[in-house]
Order: C-alpha cells, then structure tokens, then sequence
C-alpha cells in the first residue's frame, strides 16, 4: 500500500454494482465482506477494495475522516 491509496478511497467512487458512484471509503462493511469471501475483482480496484474492507474489518474507519477533510477543500 501507498499513503495515495489512502486518499483514493475518499475520492474515488465504485465504478458497478449495487453501489455503483459510491465513495469507496462509504461502502457498507457487508459489502466488503461479501467480496472478501467471493473474490476481490482484478485490477486496482480490486485492490483498493481489499484494503478498505481490511480498514473497516479493524474499525479503522475514523482514520480516513482527516483525508475527507483534505479531500473536500477547495483548491
């Protein structure tokens, strides 16, 4: 993982699916979960799902609300 991948899951949305223009960092846990079990896409968005269910899976969520921060303010 790289520090950007934090920042990508805040702004980056899923690009399918039953929450298709969601921020990944808002996917719900069960969600994640279910990937988890069935198999993560390929790709780099399977990639950044992996670690968001691992971010959520450890309760680590609230660590990404600085980057929501830094995310959302304008330039």
């Amino acid at each position: 993982m790289n520090p950007e991948d934090l920042l990508r899951l805040v702004t980056q949305t899923m690009p399918y699916g039953k929450y298709k223009g969601r921020l990944l960092a808002d996917l719900p846990g069960n969600y994640l979960n279910w990937f988890a079990r069935e198999g993560f896409p390929a790709g780099e968005i399977g990639r950044l799902l992996a670690l968001m269910q691992e971010i959520d899976h450890n309760g680590l969520k609230p660590l990404l609300e600085p980057l929501r921060r830094t995310a959302s303010r304008p330039e």
